[in-house]
């Protein structure tokens, strides 16, 4: 039995096979949450998560399986470049920003302490940092020699998803980061980081794979076909790239702008808080 998904070589079945390395991983994180949390309500006898963070954690742990185990980690390992990338979307925008979110502030503050790593996590958060490593870490694992080295092992395939999950968590701190701190706090650069760091350089590899009239990867084109051609698959791979983060970067550029929009207005609303003068008081004054 194979622990991860990696390329065999071997025709495509739609026989269900899960992998016992994603399974161990997926349990293993929920045990460590478990766990985290038990000791939590031992010292302070509460748990001090919420409801919404229980859930953002147990999504997150479903986008992790699904991109990992059969089928979708099968056939982005050794079948489909489109079903490659969808992986790499469902990592780095889905369930990397779905674990910043489920992670209590007190638990973060205590594994940083614990480990040591405070310094390192800020320097990562940095707005330039953070968009060097995201796009760096697109850049590389989608060169064709790293994927078609990496995805031909459970090893090398396991240290790209893992790679890119790892990132993912990394690119989404300046926006999400359960510090305060180490959140950018300007609305308008936060929101420019973001295009910056998922949806900008995408463009450029994903231009490449969908005008290229010859298969780039040869891992993809020599592989069992399943339903598309290796050039058809690639232009599709090439797609996603370019366009399959755009909707998750406006739809979350826009909850920015709304939710700051609407603390403006609770601060402007609150008993004893400043008023800003309105068009009418400006005229009235002028005249």
């Amino acid at each position: 039995m194979r622990w991860w998904c990696s390329q065999t070589m071997e025709p495509w079945s739609w026989t269900p096979q899960p992998y016992v390395g994603v399974w161990a991983v997926v349990i293993a994180l929920a045990s460590l949450r478990w766990r985290a949390l038990r000791r939590r309500r031992a010292a302070t006898g509460g748990i001090d998560v919420t409801t919404r963070q229980r859930w953002w954690f147990w999504l997150a742990l479903m986008a992790l399986w699904v991109a990992s185990d059969w089928p979708v980690g099968a056939l982005g390992a050794g079948y489909l470049a489109s079903v490659h990338m969808s992986q790499y979307l469902i990592y780095t925008l889905v369930a990397a920003p779905l674990f910043v979110l489920a992670a209590p502030e007190w638990w973060v503050r205590q594994v940083l302490a614990r480990r040591r790593l405070y310094r390192v996590v800020a320097w990562v958060s940095r707005p330039l940092y953070a968009v060097i490593i995201a796009n760096g870490t697109l850049l590389a694992t989608h060169t064709p020699w790293t994927v078609d080295t990496l995805r031909g092992s459970q090893v090398g395939s396991f240290l790209l998803d893992a790679i890119w999950l790892v990132t993912g968590i990394a690119m989404w701190l300046p926006v999400i980061s359960p510090l305060q701190e180490h959140r950018v706090a300007s609305v308008p650069l936060r929101s420019a980081y973001l295009f910056g760091a998922a949806g900008l350089t995408a463009m450029v590899p994903g231009g490449f794979l969908t005008f290229s009239r010859t298969p780039l990867y040869s891992s993809y084109e020599i592989a069992p076909r399943v339903g598309l051609s290796a050039i058809d698959d690639q232009q599709l791979a090439g797609a996603l790239m370019k366009v399959g983060a755009v909707p998750v970067i406006w739809l979350v550029i826009a909850v920015i702008w709304v939710r700051w929009a609407n603390a403006e207005r609770d601060g402007d609303l609150r008993p004893g808080s400043p008023q800003r003068p309105t068009s009418t008081a400006l005229e009235r004054d002028a005249g």
